[in-house]
């Protein structure tokens, strides 16, 4: 007979929505589907078979599972499935995943470089990258992702679960995950998604009679009314509906001869009553009795090691060679005790879970705890080669030494897993192992353990847990931190409360940081509190701290390049910039230099990048440069960090809304909005709504401004500290070119009422720009006002600069110093290349005051503006340029078709259509009547074209016109 049925049995239900869901991945209807159940009652089985139809299919599969001896390994499940499902044909090289590759490195070694050594920024970001790579394994016919066993997942996996589930709808990927109902994080997780109908959830139950009867048959070789009445009412009875129960009772009724073969069929030859669940113990307990002594000791470290292993790890601590440990591996393969894992090519694992629990029920205790600690003392003792983020051999370690009942120094080794999980950016890891150290460890070690434990809380954002445990803490006494690892921990929480925006808490672990270091402490603390006490100086309300904070930065500063702390440097170089930019650029510039010096000669790629980004942002807005922010986005790129290229990328398009590209800001934003929703990159998805916003608001619509607005308010995170952008930057531009100055003003007020209250780094709002011109243009302001506006740092912006030399143009006008109004004129229009939109609103601006006052070129200028603005198909201030046109006696543009085949410069001299055609037949050097033949007009018409073309061109005779017009053909 066979111990398992060939085929499953019952779950018709669950099959043939399974089968649905494989069937409609190539409409993009990813699903999410959680099978629950008790162990052996089948959750593999229907996995396999989802597994099986989806090959069948042509689908690729990716398949891992958790363990508990895998459970300080971050992401292993995941590592396992795209090894499962890449290891033949290798990682897909699709370029829209290379953006994703260094996130995803961490579950895919061939993807690891020096760069990008394979950790993620944060798991968010490994989850998203993930999400993508489904997308495009899944873009023939659709992906499959089983993850099994997720009650011994590690918390990172489960994250990246989560963000899955949630965003699976619309892609074609079906993510099946298995699990038992326990209390945990795996269960939350499913009850969640559950709760928020993300995904559909199966519990398996125990197969009613007929089932039994039909997997006894399977088992039997005999068709259903083959198996005996009484057989199958013993195993419903005892088994209780268990597929696994089932099939062992089954074959313990075979093996007992209390149930045999009668020539094709079968027949009760013995007492079935003697078969109880205790058998089932009883049954493993004799099958690994029956192995010769290496075997049975290999199957008890096979137990102790959990349900899936390694042959390198048994061999690592047995010392077999080759032949001795295969042959005993192929015993135990015999016995029917393990299987191959498909999932790690060295893998085992027991055939169910039970087995392992059910032999080690049968191992005395002594001989337990002897076995593992010899295996833990070998795993210590053993150096490892190369440093693995895979190998959890100091985690095993120490779950060998909690069985073998040394408490102690599994705490120890626990506390050291969770360290090396918190270095290595897995604090969720590094979490659960710490509490487990903690909850083992003697009240004399706790407090280091509890130390570590701090810290990881705190880098995984857990700060109210982090601040219980510290003040749990003993301030006295043989197991109390000593003064300065306290001070440490204070500072540590008090900073991660200020990033966490919860300024505070950060106010009261500085203070009692502070209460501990005394008048007189060490450099070290007070440089690393100086930096704290600088950023809490930066809140509304305490610029009267200002001036003591930047002094305590550059001594921080200092004293961190002196004592090579590159951190701590890169920290205070930061914080000096941010206090310096009131003063000037080319200050704060400076200290974002020395940073940027530190973090390149330290190897800091975060802090490099956050000086490159800092130094980009300050270009940009300096001189319209690009240059350095296309570089920090580089450094985001090589990093892996999905969350940094989406802060810089709204930044780049911000930029490309500026300098006149509203197709570049199109492309970003679309790229990346639904994107920052996703990874509820909350700061970063506002700020890219508000410069679609803004990018509509600068082409005159106002519509699609107002319903982008509407969307940035409904994203929430609250609307203070981008108020001036939406004021200045995007409404009062886009009334202005609707023609509706007073509106615009009005923006522009708001926006100067609340930054009265609220200091901001927002320069470009209208405050240092574009609202000083609309206080010169209606009177409001004089030549003192618009001097006090000028000495700002922000004025020498490039964007406020061009606004600024209108507005001085304005008053050199009204000053009657016509000449000098003029080249003020010039040199706004020098920005024109930069902000062409914001350059030629300046020039309209600019061409009613000096038509008002009788100076410079305004027809000029009002043509310039008038062509642009048609072409940006903004009507209002077309037709604006167009009145002011008429009421100069000027010649306007007629707007017929083909008019962007003229030349902008001619354009701008008001050349028509019609006298372009002219134009455009003189390069030939032809006669009057020759002409006049081509455009089937008169010659007489043709005269006059020609007599305005000298007049708007200012060319002294037709040969110039002949000349002009052979240079512009051959351009």
């Amino acid at each position: 007979m066979l111990t398992r049925s060939p085929a499953l049995v019952g779950r018709k239900n669950e099959i043939a929505l399974l089968e649905r869901i494989l069937r409609t991945l190539q409409d993009d209807s990813g699903h999410a589907v959680f099978v629950s159940g008790e162990a052996g009652i089948g959750k593999s089985r229907l996995a396999e078979e989802c597994a099986r139809q989806a090959a069948d299919l042509g689908l690729p599969v990716l398949r891992g599972r958790g363990s508990p001896s895998g459970a300080g390994t971050p992401f292993r499940p995941l590592m396992e499935a795209l090894g499962s499902g890449l290891r033949r044909t290798g990682p897909p090289q699709n370029p829209e995943l290379v953006p994703y590759r260094p996130a995803l490195a961490r579950v895919v070694p061939e993807w690891r470089t020096a760069d990008a050594p394979g950790r993620p920024d944060c798991v968010v970001e490994l989850a998203e990258a993930l999400l993508r790579l489904l997308a495009v394994l899944g873009r023939e016919a659709g992906c499959v992702l089983v993850l099994e066993d997720l009650h011994d997942a590690d918390s990172e996996t489960l994250a990246v679960l989560e963000y899955l589930v949630d965003n699976v709808a619309g892609l074609p990927v079906l993510l099946l995950s298995t699990l038992r109902p326990e209390a945990g994080a795996a269960f939350d997780l499913l009850q969640a998604a559950e709760r928020r109908r993300a995904a559909s959830v199966f519990a398996l139950g125990p197969l009613g009679e007929p089932d039994v009867r039909d997997l006894a048959a399977g088992c039997l070789g005999v068709p259903a009314d083959g198996v005996p009445a009484d057989v199958v009412d013993r195993l419903a009875e005892v088994g209780g509906g268990n597929p696994y129960l089932v099939e062992e009772l089954l074959a313990e009724m075979a093996g007992n001869g209390s149930l045999r073969r009668d020539g094709a069929g079968w027949r009760v030859a013995g007492d079935l009553a003697a078969t109880v669940p205790a058998s089932v113990v009883r049954t493993y307990a004799g099958r690994a009795g029956r192995l010769d002594p290496p075997a049975r000791e290999l199957v008890v470290l096979a137990a102790l090691l959990g349900p899936r292993f390694s042959a390198g790890t048994v061999q690592l601590i047995t010392g077999h060679d080759d032949r001795r440990m295969f042959a005993g591996l192929r015993a135990l393969v015999e016995a029917e005790l393990v299987v191959p894992d498909r999932t790690v090519p060295d893998g085992y694992a027991f055939r169910h879970a039970l087995i392992g629990e059910a032999l080690l029920a049968g191992v005395p205790a002594v001989e337990r705890a002897v076995v593992a600690r010899r295996a833990a003392a070998t795993l210590q003792q053993t150096p490892q080669p190369v440093p693995d983020p895979a190998d959890d051999r100091c985690h095993l370690a120490a779950r060998l030494l909690e069985t073998a009942g040394d408490d102690g120094a599994a705490a120890r080794l626990y506390a050291e897993a969770g360290r090396q999980a918190l270095a290595g950016g897995t604090s969720g890891v590094a979490v659960r192992l710490l509490e487990r150290g903690q909850r083992l460890a003697a009240p004399a070690d706790r407090a280091d353990i509890t130390e570590a434990l701090v810290n990881a809380l705190a880098e995984a954002g857990r700060l109210d847990r982090a601040l219980e445990l510290l003040g749990a803490l003993p301030t006295a006494g043989a197991a109390a931190l000593d003064t300065d690892r306290r001070i440490a921990l204070h500072t540590r929480l008090a900073w991660a409360a200020l990033m966490g925006e919860r300024s505070g808490e950060g106010a009261e672990q500085l203070a009692a940081a502070q209460a501990l270091l005394g008048e007189r402490g060490a450099p070290a603390h007070t440089a690393a509190l100086a930096v704290v006490r600088g950023h809490l100086a930066l809140l509304p309300g305490q610029e009267e701290h200002l001036a003591d904070a930047e002094w305590g930065a550059l001594t921080a500063a200092e004293y961190a390049q002196r004592a090579e702390q590159p951190v701590l440097a890169c920290q205070a170089w930061q914080l000096l910039a941010m206090l310096a930019r009131e003063r000037g650029f080319d200050e704060a510039d400076g200290y974002l230099a020395r940073m940027l010096e530190v973090a390149e000669a330290h190897a800091l790629p975060n802090w490099r990048f956050e000086a490159l980004i800092r130094l980009g942002a300050n270009s940009f807005m300096r001189n319209g440069d690009a240059r350095t922010l296309e570089e920090a986005l580089t450094a985001a790129q090589e990093l892996g960090s999905i969350t940094r290229a989406q802060r810089t990328e709204g930044l780049l398009a911000m930029y490309a809304v500026l300098t006149g590209d509203p197709e570049r800001a199109r492309e970003i934003i679309d790229r990346c909005l639904d994107v920052t929703a996703r990874m509820r990159n909350l700061a970063t998805h506002r700020y890219l709504l508000l410069t679609a916003a803004t990018r509509a608001a600068h082409q005159g619509r106002r519509r699609e401004m107002e319903a982008t607005l509407q969307a940035f308010d409904q994203a929430g995170g609250g609307r203070s500290f981008l108020v001036p952008v939406m004021l200045g930057l995007c409404r009062a531009v886009c009334a202005l070119l609707e023609e509706d100055r007073p509106l615009a003003e009005a923006e522009l007020a708001a926006a100067a009422d609340w930054e009265r209250d609220h200091p901001n780094v927002f320069y470009l709002a209208g405050r240092y720009g574009l609202r000083p011109l609309l206080d010169v243009l209606a009177g409001r302001a004089d030549r003192a006002g618009f001097a006090a506006v000028s000495a700002a740092p922000a004025a020498a912006l490039a964007w406020n600069r061009q606004f600024l030399l209108a507005a001085d143009a304005v008053l050199l006008g009204r000053e009657g110093r016509a000449d000098e109004a003029a080249r003020a004129v010039t040199a706004m229009r020098a920005h024109e290349e930069v902000f062409p939109t914001g350059g030629r609103l300046a020039l309209r601006l600019v061409a009613e005051a000096a038509l008002e006052d009788g100076w410079g070129d305004p027809v000029a200028w009002l043509r310039a503006a008038e062509d642009y603005f048609h072409d940006l198909d903004v009507p209002a201030v077309a037709g604006a340029c167009r009145s002011l046109l008429r009421r100069t006696g000027a010649s306007v543009a007629q707007r017929r078709a083909g008019r962007d085949r003229i030349p902008a410069g001619l354009r701008a001299q008001g050349v028509t259509i019609r006298e372009y055609e002219v134009f455009g037949q003189m390069a030939e050097r032809v006669g009057n009547q020759e002409i006049a033949r081509r455009l089937v007009i008169s010659p007489r018409t043709v005269e006059k074209h020609l007599a305005s073309l000298l007049r708007k061109t200012g060319l002294p005779d037709r040969a110039a016109l002949h000349r002009l017009a052979a240079e512009l053909g051959e351009a």
